[in-house]
């Protein structure tokens, strides 16, 4: 999966704007503090999106939600997603009709917490999606957890491991850490990656 100007003009237009508002967001998803949340990331959510599009009511929205998902990458700030979600308010204005607009926007912000409502099918698409790799192979999930410790760098080990270990509780007593029928096979791998971690990350703090 590329993130070609082609790619995003398909789900809007095809003008001097859309291609100005492309090249921001590649500028954006390229910034050199991103390890994990970076172009490759986004490739990835933008191609399980499309695997997962038949789930979606609006599919044009949830691959717009993806475009602009981390766009606001700031390790050390605390509403990335809702920066991420206003950028996309204005990013798309004119580009796509308001009402789409807005629903993009509300399903960035839903990244926040990954717990969409049972009915929201747009919702579970973006969230399944961008949660695929906690499913990933063992020597990979390493990799991004990795990638995702080097990102917070400034933090001391004591204070990252305390902030992981919230995030990979709150992961695990999600009532279902995936949503769409397609994802459900990732349930178990990614659970066992969660826990592991987990574990780990608990002997070290104790």
């Amino acid at each position: 999966m590329t993130v070609s100007y082609e790619d995003f003009a398909a789900l809007t237009e095809d003008s001097p704007t859309t291609r100005t508002e492309w090249a921001a967001l590649v500028a954006a998803w390229g910034e050199p503090h991103r390890s994990y949340h970076d172009l490759a990331h986004l490739a990835a959510v933008l191609g399980l999106v499309g695997e997962l599009s038949g789930h979606a009511a609006d599919p044009v929205a949830v691959a717009l939600a993806a475009w602009y998902h981390d766009v606001a990458y700031d390790p050390t700030a605390a509403d990335n997603e809702e920066v991420s979600a206003q950028r996309a308010e204005v990013g798309l204005r004119g580009l796509v009709p308001d009402g789409q607009r807005a629903e993009v926007a509300r399903l960035v912000r839903l990244t926040a917490g990954h717990d969409p409502a049972d009915a929201d099918a747009d919702g579970a698409v973006l969230c399944d999606a961008d949660l695929a790799v906690l499913a990933s192979p063992p020597a990979a999930y390493a990799g991004y957890a990795s990638a995702v410790r080097a990102e917070y760098g400034h933090l001391a080990d004591d204070v990252f491991t305390a902030g992981r270990i919230a995030v990979l509780e709150h992961l695990l007593a999600l009532p279902r850490l995936y949503r769409t029928p397609t994802a459900q096979p990732w349930t178990e791998p990614a659970r066992a990656n969660l826990t592991a971690e987990l574990q780990l990350l608990r002997a070290r703090a104790s």
